[in-house]
């Protein structure tokens, strides 16, 4: 667990630039909360379900999201904010159809078939369906969020055993 901690922990931020940048003194000392830079069980549990909840929402600006929610819960904030990224460019077209076809079967819809085309007029014609994507980003954002918490926190209990079981084998008594 602490070779993961410091592999990470090198590729965060130094807090004390962090407080030199103008830019991020409107957020004033709530970057001081150590649970937004340090690797616990509650900030890395909370982050992934902050990030996972933010990355089903189809919103611009999901990493500002991501990152006012780690504030909020205090979460780790770089981890929140990555974990957006796993809707990108690439994953957020299957993702967001998945989520549309949960939506409309909750809704009890017939959902259309889907066809891209790279225009306005498709674009405009598409909103027709944003109660079924809504409902099911929705849906989908809760349920990942739940179960990543839950996850991670039992991830995270098994690695501390393991570690504590495999302590008492070297220490003798």
């Amino acid at each position: 667990m602490a070779k993961i901690k410091k592999r990470f922990k090198k590729y965060l931020p130094d807090l004390k630039k962090l407080q030199e940048y103008k830019a991020l003194r409107i957020f004033g000392d709530l970057l001081h909360d150590p649970n937004l830079w340090h690797f616990n069980r509650y900030s890395v549990a909370t982050a992934f379900s902050v990030g996972l909840f933010f990355a089903w929402i189809p919103v611009p600006f999901q990493m500002a999201l991501a990152a006012g929610g780690a504030m909020l819960f205090h979460a780790n904030l770089p981890l929140s904010v990555a974990l957006v990224w796993i809707t990108n460019p690439l994953t957020m077209p299957p993702l967001f159809y998945f989520a549309y076809r949960v939506g409309a079967m909750i809704l009890d819809i017939t959902p259309k078939k889907f066809h891209f085309e790279l225009s306005w007029d498709w674009l405009l014609g598409q909103l027709h369906g944003w109660k079924p994507l809504l409902i099911g980003c929705v849906l989908l954002a809760i349920v990942s969020a739940i179960l990543a918490n839950i996850i991670i926190r039992g991830i995270w209990r098994y690695l501390i055993i393991r570690h504590w079981n495999a302590r008492k084998l070297r220490i003798p008594n």
